[in-house]
Parts: C-alpha cells; sequence; structure tokens
C-alpha cells in the first residue's frame, strides 16, 4: 500500500461549550429561560439581579462575536439538538387555546366603555388609551399629548382633557393618571366621605414625602390631626391600587406571552415581556475586584468569563426574538386587525432575509414563544402561512373563509365541498373540491349530508 499526503480544504464547525449555550438560549421558551436565570443566579456569585429601576444589562462585546454566533445558522434544527420541535402540517397548538377576552387591558376597557360612550367620545378615549403604560400611567407629559391629540384628532384640547377627567374617576379609576398621586386621588374620590379620606386626601397633596418616610408623628403634626387618625388615613391609602391597572389573573392554559404587541398612534408597537423574566447582570463590584489583581482568582475569573457569555447569549436571544416579531407584526398587520381571513402567506425565508439571518434561526427563535396581541395570545408560528400555489392567499386564510361560509350557509340547505369552492373562485380564490373536504376536515365540520341530517350541531 502506498502511502502520501494530500492537501484538501473544506469547511468545519467549531461548537464550543459557549457557542453551545447560545444556541440553547436562543430555543428557551420563557419559562424555561426563567428557571435557567434562576439557577444561574444561584450557582454563581458574580451574578445579580437588577431591580425594575436599573439600567438594562450591558451588552458590551456582543459585536466582537458576532462570526461565532453566526455559527448558529449552520446547526440543525432545534429537534435535533433537543429532541422536540416544531413539527409543521397544519396542526396549530395554538388552536387549543381557549378563546377568551382580549389579552390586551386597553381594549377589554374600550370594550366597555362602548356600551355607554358615544363613538366621538370612545375616539378621544381610545387615544389616551394609547399613550399609557402596561400599568395605566400615562407616558408623557399630558399637556402635550392634548396638543398632539387635539391635532391628530381635530378637537379641543380641554374637550380632550374632559375625557382623560371621565377615564381618571371611571370604571377603572386612576387609569390615564400622570402619576402615582394623580392615581390614588382618584380612587380616594369614589369613596364615601369620612374623615379618614380627608387626611388621605391632604396626606397624598402635601405629605407625600413624610408618608414616604413613615414619620405619622410629624405628618399628624403638619396636619393638625391625632396619630391615629393619621393611620387610619395611611391604611386607607394602603388598601388603594398601587397601578391603575391590575395584572391579569393567569388562565389554566398557563401560558406567559414572551412579546406583547400593541397598537397606538396607528403604528404597531413590540416589546419584551419584562415580567416574565427576572434580568440578570454582572456585579460591577465582583469586576472591577478582578480587574483590579490580574493573574489571581483562577477559579472566580472562569465564573466571570460563563456570566459574561450568559448575560451576553441572553441580550442576543432578545435582540433576535424582538427583531423577528417587529417583522411578524408588520407583515401580518391584516390578521391583526381583522382577523384569520386577512392573514398573508409568509414563510421562514422572507423573515430571515428581512432581519439578515438563516432561516434555521427563525425557526429556533419563533418555536415555543408566545406572542400577545389585543386579538389574543398565540405562538409566532402562527403568524406563518403557506401560499397557496397560483393564488395570493395562504391556507390558513383561505381555512377560515370556508369556515365562515359554513357557518353562515342555510340550515336546511348545506353548502356541499364543491359548491364552496365554487364560491371561493367567485373571490378569487381557486381550489379543489378535494382541498374544501381537507380543510373542512381540519375544522372537525362534517359534510354538507352529516349537516343536513343534523342541522347546527357540528358548527354551534
Amino acid at each position: 500500500m502506498k502511502t502520501g499526503l494530500r492537501p484538501q480544504l473544506g469547511q468545519t464547525l467549531n461548537l464550543t461549550p459557549q457557542l453551545l449555550q447560545t444556541i440553547r438560549l436562543l430555543q428557551l421558551t420563557a419559562p424555561q429561560l426563567e428557571q435557567e436565570l434562576r439557577q444561574a443566579l444561584e450557582r454563581n456569585p458574580l451574578l445579580e439581579q437588577e431591580d425594575a429601576g436599573d439600567e438594562a444589562a450591558d451588552h458590551d462585546g456582543t459585536e466582537a462575536h458576532a462570526l461565532e454566533t453566526a455559527a448558529w445558522d449552520e446547526l440543525p434544527e432545534p429537534m435535533f439538538l433537543s429532541g422536540g420541535g416544531y413539527s409543521g402540517g397544519d396542526d396549530d397548538a395554538t388552536a387549543r387555546i381557549a378563546a377568551g377576552e382580549s389579552s390586551d387591558w386597553r381594549q377589554r376597557l374600550l370594550a366597555l366603555l362602548a356600551l355607554q360612550w358615544r363613538p366621538h367620545t370612545l375616539a378621544m378615549a381610545s387615544f389616551w388609551l394609547d399613550q399609557c403604560d402596561e400599568r395605566g400611567y400615562l407616558e408623557t407629559d399630558a399637556h402635550a399629548l392634548r396638543q398632539r391629540g387635539s391635532a391628530q384628532l381635530g378637537v379641543d384640547a380641554d374637550e380632550l382633557e374632559v375625557v382623560r377627567q371621565r377615564l381618571l374617576h371611571g370604571e377603572w379609576p386612576g387609569v390615564a393618571a400622570t402619576d402615582a398621586g394623580e392615581c390614588l386621588r382618584a380612587q380616594l374620590a369614589l369613596l364615601p366621605g369620612c374623615d379618614a379620606r380627608d387626611i388621605a386626601r391632604r396626606i397624598l397633596a402635601d405629605g407625600l414625602e413624610r408618608l414616604a418616610a413613615h414619620d405619622e408623628v410629624e405628618l399628624a403634626r403638619a396636619l393638625d390631626a391625632t396619630t391615629d387618625e393619621v393611620r387610619d388615613a395611611i391604611a386607607l391609602i394602603l388598601s388603594l391600587r398601587p397601578h391603575p391597572v391590575e395584572a391579569v389573573v393567569a388562565d389554566t392554559t398557563s401560558i406567559v406571552p414572551d412579546v406583547v404587541a400593541r397598537h397606538a398612534d396607528g403604528h404597531w408597537r413590540v416589546s419584551l415581556n419584562e415580567r416574565a423574566l427576572p434580568r440578570v447582570r454582572i456585579a460591577p463590584h465582583c469586576e472591577q475586584a478582578l480587574s483590579d489583581a490580574p493573574g489571581q482568582h483562577a477559579a472566580l475569573r472562569g465564573l466571570m468569563e460563563e456570566a459574561r457569555w450568559l448575560v451576553r447569549g441572553v441580550a442576543m436571544r432578545n435582540e433576535t426574538l424582538l427583531r423577528t416579531t417587529q417583522v411578524l407584526v408588520e407583515r401580518q398587520q391584516g390578521f391583526l386587525e381583522r382577523g384569520e381571513e386577512a392573514i398573508a402567506p409568509l414563510t421562514l425565508k422572507e423573515v430571515a432575509e428581512a432581519i439578515g439571518m438563516h432561516e434555521s434561526t427563525v425557526s429556533r427563535i419563533t418555536t415555543g414563544k408566545y406572542l400577545q396581541t389585543p386579538r389574543g395570545t398565540f405562538e409566532l408560528k402562527r403568524l406563518f402561512a403557506v401560499r397557496l400555489e397560483g393564488a395570493n392567499v395562504g391556507a390558513t386564510a383561505v381555512k377560515a373563509m370556508v369556515k365562515r361560509l359554513i357557518d353562515t350557509e342555510p340550515a336546511n340547505a348545506p353548502l356541499a365541498d364543491d359548491v364552496i369552492a365554487g364560491m371561493l373562485a367567485r373571490q378569487g380564490v381557486r381550489i379543489a373540491r378535494r382541498t374544501v373536504a381537507k380543510y373542512r376536515d381540519q375544522l372537525a365540520i362534517p359534510s354538507a349530508m352529516a349537516r343536513r341530517a343534523q342541522p347546527r350541531a357540528a358548527t354551534a
């Protein structure tokens, strides 16, 4: 046997432990990532949890690892790595989510107000609610918003302020308040008159600093009241809601949305659900101490490197999720505003091209991730739709059309599959009779003959 050397060029993927960790973070759902971060906080003393008022975690160094993390796109699909994942096909896990009221508190409140308020006033209320954060407070100065709303809606600024006051003292007291003081005063105004309420109002007007310092004696002296009266007033204040909007109690589906989308000022805004995850960072004093002692504490330096990769990996995951969701929401505005029949054909490749990443990355970041919208909460995968051959609509939209036609058919004359295909053809959607039958079966709707024997039994 003759031996020899032969040069050969080729590409291989070096899966470093850090890269594998980053890939795993990319695939984790919100509950899984929360568990991962809490375990990391317990395991690594160099990590600490940020408070709500802290600045976002430091993302320095992300670009330095761009080439290595780009290897995400060359790896197999998530199910190859973790043993599970999206199975494709027509099976939609979100179809098993119970339908209910909107997950957006603004939509719930507007639906309640629509029973009593006139459309003109309701439009102004909608403007104010769009300017509120998730807690129900205004995000910008009220005076500036009045001027903007007046120009945008073509109404008087004073009339717009009257509507804000109606919201402030209405069904959900404190909504559209400028701060916590105004929110609490609005709630107090709706309580029955008593000495405690009067003193509580004076505390909120002039004694917030003493209240924060728990100085009951000084409060009593400043308000010319007894200490017991001040305590009763403080107890009344503490019984009020700290925020205008209370957190929605989770339903039995136990779905935690990763991203939230809401419509405001004519645009769709997308943000991460910060309530779902603890925010972690490297403790500044630990980082400073290690930088001042070069060449020492090898074990601690290993923990520091681990902490940096975790913080960096979470930041990359969140950024990728946010960019992907923004594209999905922009492409599917019709679905979010009008429903299933308006969902547009959209593929992984189209979204990947829009964000400059590989299809596999988009697949990983959308698998098991949920989006909260005014239309409800559902998996990001639902925003993808297969394009029907020779048509500008997707299979999901056509399936919704088939359901609508059957739901509105005459009870004594159910529509046959070929008749439904003909009706869709007149709307510009050409599909075969067998395709109608397939969609009908997926919707668990019996044939026309069976529906004639038992009218509405299957579609009720």
